[in-house]
């Protein structure tokens, strides 16, 4: 049958906001969202199916969000959640300052009540913004369905920009089920990095050259900076000791000679000039305490700090962290000898090591958590992904397991909120599936987010959890009772089963009582074909040798 030709021009399609939402997303890479089923997100749902990306779900809120940060951390991309209005982005806003102070770029999708009724009391209706804002490097609401394309750019580009961080943007129902034309996309550029000021950086290279007992204090925005091979250039350039934390653990290996850990405060206390690479002098430098009083500080970053310093610099270089650091490696090489410095510390560092041999064999039952952790670094592989959750527990993995690539170690960072880690997980493995990917969590904080072992289980995602359970609340029982000479609100259920908790969800678990059950344990871990924890009796006498002052 002849048709005849139509000379008007074909309407533009119109899309769902949700699909728009989903579009824009798939764009900039997104492979999967997370999230916790809810009403005002189900056009968001639907346009992620669409579009073939995953929607990952989860038992509460706050592992969603979780999830989209550890999805950052370990790739050093935005991760994406998507949480229903009200007590849905509520719940996850702890992750929201989690990923504020790791400066962890990424997106938090939020449902919300219709805009043609606001005002009128619908079903969780809030305005997430105000208390939202002060979270995140942009919060805004969508007022139409044409603006929700350019909304989720907006945000993305945000989110990356140094310091990198989280970024929010909710969705009233009734626009996000509309329909608009999809815009064309909107060029946009990465970031350029600004460059470090020059005068600046003479001021830095002379007092490098000049330095005989220089070190290198490197933290999350090294990684963030993707500056791991400036660093290690930089350190063997001019024979510098290096010490990492957060982040920045396995951005030198951590059996590189030129790696410390157990000599830190030696190493900065002594130090005649330290080179602070993306790092706030925090409580955990002791407010800039960490070094001494005649050492003379460079302060390196990918921007300029949210805080001023706690005490004088000597040189600030903000921008271009990696090119930075190879400037300095350029310029600063050949100048006063460090070698007696670093065999110093080097075997400082040795003695320190050889100190806690016997902690590491102790044979107690229950445990000594350092045994734990040298039997787990037996069975480690060198890639593998650790994950911390806890306290005290938490704080001797950070003594004895090493790190020897970026985007191994994840902890909970300057923020400190316990229950992060099976989200944390969830996304490693999903983002790295061949390598271990192994959570170390107390039984406090077991007790957060406990149930995401269902949704480990259900998408059949192969974490390995090791629980230290002491029954005590140890990062508060121990120096509460130092204070006063007693304790309250401390204690746990002793010996919980928490392994048998996880077999209920779909899991694998092991119960450990004595040091000769815990390798082989583990390695059934390791072997099982979906998660699995081996839940470790420890012993609650043992306190962590804590010394930052945390406020």
């Amino acid at each position: 049958m002849f048709r005849p030709m139509n000379s008007e021009p074909d309407e533009p399609a119109k899309l769902h906001g949700g699909r728009l939402v989903a579009r824009r997303l798939k764009a900039h890479g997104v492979k999967q969202v997370f999230t916790l089923s809810g009403g005002h997100l189900f056009s968001i749902y639907d346009g992620c199916r669409a579009e073939g990306i995953a929607l990952v779900d989860v038992r509460h809120e706050s592992a969603a969000a979780f999830a989209a940060e550890g999805w950052a951390k370990v790739t050093r991309e935005p991760g994406v959640c998507a949480l229903t209005a009200g007590p849905g982005v509520t719940n996850g806003m702890s992750a929201l300052g989690s990923a504020q102070q790791n400066h962890s770029p990424m997106l938090m999708l939020g449902g919300r009540a219709p805009a043609q009724r606001w005002g009128r009391g619908s079903l969780q209706e809030v305005d997430h913004v105000p208390f939202v804002r002060p979270l995140v490097k942009l919060a805004t609401t969508a007022s139409a369905t044409a603006e929700i394309p350019g909304l989720i750019d907006d945000a993305w580009s945000e989110a990356l920009r140094p310091h990198s961080g989280p970024a929010f943007v909710d969705f009233p129902l009734d626009h996000v089920f509309m329909e608009a034309e999809e815009p064309e996309p909107a060029g946009s550029l990465p970031h350029q990095p600004a460059t470090p000021d020059e005068r600046m950086l003479d001021r830095a290279v002379a007092l490098l050259r000049d330095a005989e007992r220089p070190v290198i204090m490197a933290g999350s925005d090294l990684y963030w900076g993707h500056g791991e091979h400036a660093l290690r250039e930089l350190a063997e350039a001019v024979g510098i000791p290096v010490f990492l934390n957060g982040l920045a653990r396995g951005c030198l290996a951590a059996d590189h000679e030129l790696f410390h850990s157990r000599a830190r405060r030696t190493g900065l206390h002594e130090a005649d000039v330290a080179l602070v690479v993306g790092v706030p002098m925090d409580f955990r430098l002791a407010f800039g305490g960490a070094f001494g009083d005649d050492c003379e500080l460079i302060v390196v970053d990918v921007a300029e700090p949210e805080r001023e310093h706690p005490r004088a610099v000597a040189a600030e270089l903000y921008g271009d962290l990696d090119g930075t650091l190879r400037a300095l490696a350029g310029a600063a090489a050949g100048g006063s000898p460090t070698r007696a410095w670093l065999e110093r510390l080097r075997s400082l560092e040795t003695e320190l090591r050889a100190g806690e041999h016997e902690q590491l064999a102790d044979p107690r039952a229950p445990l000594h958590p350092l045994r734990v952790y040298a039997e787990l670094a037996k069975v480690l592989d060198r890639d593998a992904i650790v994950i911390c959750d806890g306290g005290d527990f938490a704080s001797y993995a950070g003594r004895a397991i090493d790190s020897h690539e970026p985007g191994c170690w994840l902890d909970p960072g300057p923020f400190g909120c316990l229950g992060c880690g099976p989200g944390y997980a969830l996304a490693a493995k999903l983002a790295r599936p061949g390598r271990q990917v192994v959570l170390l969590l107390g039984d406090g904080a077991f007790g957060f987010s406990g149930m995401e072992w269902d949704t480990l289980a259900r998408h059949g995602v192969g974490v390995v959890g090791v629980i230290g359970n002491n029954g005590i609340w140890g990062l508060e029982k121990h120096p509460m009772e130092f204070l006063y000479g007693y304790s309250v609100v401390a204690d746990l259920r002793p010996g919980t089963r928490y392994d048998r908790v996880v077999e209920a969800l779909g899991g694998h678990g092991s119960l450990v009582r004595a040091p000769a059950e815990l390798r082989p344990a583990l390695e059934r871990a390791l072997a099982a074909d979906g998660p699995a924890l081996v839940n470790v009796l420890t012993d609650p006498v043992i306190a962590y040798p804590r010394s930052s002052n945390l406020a």
